[in-house]
């Protein structure tokens, strides 16, 4: 339960703080505090936790391009990416220009070959072999930068892996709950748009109105009493930060779906004048605003719905 600050009081005893509930209770100003349903707290425990492993993902990736600047700066024209399977893989066995320049191509070749026969072999080898023996790498701390290196690329195997084990758990999740059924069949949303909103929004019966959704999520508007924005009519970007930017990314790729209602929607109030961000804002509004009815009704999704809304 929430209580209003106690006006006027500084000291604390149990006499007070029994009185102060005492009056809050009569008042109506206590607000009872929400608490998820397991379904909700475990969405909220998987998206988060995948959340963090995919900054960890792209930390990771930072880093091993960071050390190979050092380590080997030719090994990307071989590998444009080192960060995929193959190209992890010949980084932990060899970590830096110095190491497989010292292999013999035979040697590289059949390793290769064992990963990826289908693209890689002697010629690859022969290259990288070719580019190691002529890199301008720095010699500084190599033994140290290249067990970073192959610690780095071996967290981001796991890592990787770690997150198609979430992913799996979250689709199953996805798949028994009936109240994401109806928001899994609009093109624009992905398992994780529908993941993070159920996971965010949580339990909808506690709002008696849509407006109140969407002041949850910050998407309401307000004007700015202070700062250089004073007078001006803002986002109130209250609420949960990850649905407004789930959604931005839903409603950006509306714009470019030729069949999207949302799309269309878009395009006529640009059309109409509306500047463009604004536009997008309106687009993330009325996605929340069908997504709410999805899940508390339970339907199917239906895309001509959503364009006689947008007309009206």
């Amino acid at each position: 339960m929430l209580l209003p600050e106690p006006r006027g009081l500084r000291a604390k005893t149990d006499q007070l703080d029994a009185t102060t509930i005492a009056r809050a209770l009569l008042s109506g100003e206590a607000r009872f505090g929400y608490v998820p349903s397991e379904q909700v707290a475990t969405y909220r425990e998987l998206m988060r936790l995948q959340h963090q492993l995919s900054d960890d993902v792209v930390r990771y990736k930072n880093e091993i391009h960071a050390l190979l600047v050092v380590l080997f700066p030719e090994f990307t024209q071989v590998f444009v990416d080192p960060t995929r399977s193959t190209a992890l893989a010949v980084l932990k066995r060899y970590p830096s220009a110095q190491a497989i320049a010292q292999t013999d191509v035979e040697t590289l070749s059949k390793f290769l070959h064992e990963r990826a026969p289908r693209h890689y072999g002697r010629p690859t080898a022969q290259e990288l072999v070719r580019l190691a023996k002529a890199s301008i790498s720095s010699g500084v701390a190599v033994a140290a930068r290249a067990s970073s290196l192959r610690i780095l690329c071996d967290q981001l195997e796991h890592t990787q892996k770690n997150l198609e084990q979430l992913q799996r758990e979250i689709d199953q999740l996805l798949s028994q709950d009936p109240k994401a059924k109806g928001m899994l069949g609009v093109p624009e949303f992905g398992p994780t748009t529908v993941a993070v909103l159920r996971a965010e929004l949580g339990d909808l019966n506690r709002f008696t109105r849509i407006d109140q959704v969407v002041a949850y999520v910050g998407l309401d508007l307000q004007v700015k009493q202070s700062g250089k924005w004073k007078g001006q009519t803002k986002l109130s970007k209250h609420g949960s930060g990850r649905v407004r930017r789930i959604l931005y990314l839903a409603a950006l790729r509306s714009i470019h779906l030729e069949t999207s209602p949302f799309g269309a929607y878009y395009h006529r109030l640009v059309a109409r004048g509306m500047k463009k961000g604004m536009a997008v804002v309106a687009v993330m509004r009325k996605m929340l605003i069908v997504a709410a009815h999805l899940i508390q009704t339970e339907e199917s999704y239906d895309p001509g719905k959503v364009a006689v809304q947008a007309v009206s």
